[in-house]
């Protein structure tokens, strides 16, 4: 919670206190009478005395008759200061989570989104055959080796489109004209029925 967000009671006494810490007032210091206070704070008598209030419930300041409002202990003080410093930490790691939780939501929205795609392609494409990939192996005495996939003239000479080739752990995915294949690549065919049967005829011709 910030400052800001308290109750302005809450606000004055987490300051007083502060102050002390800070060596401004000093343990058996007589504090401003209540009337002076709300004139700096430029808030009611009310709110001061319920500040005030908060500070002796802590330990950090007691009334004497005659006197007005005593320090009475910079450690009760710095106690009462951190433990606010704790709350806004708190609150700060709370609203961080709520950011994130928001965030995963959303993202968890957009992958149910992604994942219904992709069981509706996959469900058309089990009924489309032209669309089924396979995986052809240029073998390593294959003539189609160290040629690119334009001179080979590939979709002429095969009916095949080429969407990607896998050399190692290595994967290309849409393989321009100009990609050079080599002994040893799988390429990941579409087409026809007849593709598979008529691709491994054309990489091993002699």
């Amino acid at each position: 919670m910030s400052e800001l967000a308290r109750p302005k009671y809450e606000y004055i006494a987490l300051d007083i206190a502060r102050r002390i810490v800070q060596g401004e007032f000093q343990e058996g210091e007589r504090l401003y009478g209540r009337s002076e206070l709300a004139g700096l704070y430029n808030v009611s008598p009310e709110t001061i005395r319920r500040a005030v209030s908060l500070l002796q419930d802590m330990g950090v300041v007691f009334a004497e008759q005659g006197r007005g409002i005593i320090i009475k202990s910079r450690q009760a003080a710095f106690s009462y200061v951190d433990r606010f410093n704790e709350k806004d930490t708190l609150e700060s790691l709370r609203n961080e989570l709520s950011e994130i939780l928001k965030a995963r939501r959303q993202l968890d929205e957009r992958l149910k989104s992604i994942l219904i795609k992709i069981f509706e392609y996959a469900s058309r494409l089990r009924n489309i055959n032209a669309y089924n990939p396979v995986e052809v192996r240029v073998s390593e005495s294959s003539p189609a080796a160290g040629k690119t996939i334009s001179e080979l003239k590939f979709w002429e000479n095969t009916g095949a489109t080429i969407i990607a080739v896998r050399r190692g752990e290595e994967l290309f995915l849409s393989p321009g004209p100009h990609f050079r294949i080599k002994a040893g690549d799988f390429l990941v065919l579409v087409g026809k029925e007849y593709i598979l049967e008529k691709t491994e005829a054309f990489l091993n011709r002699k």
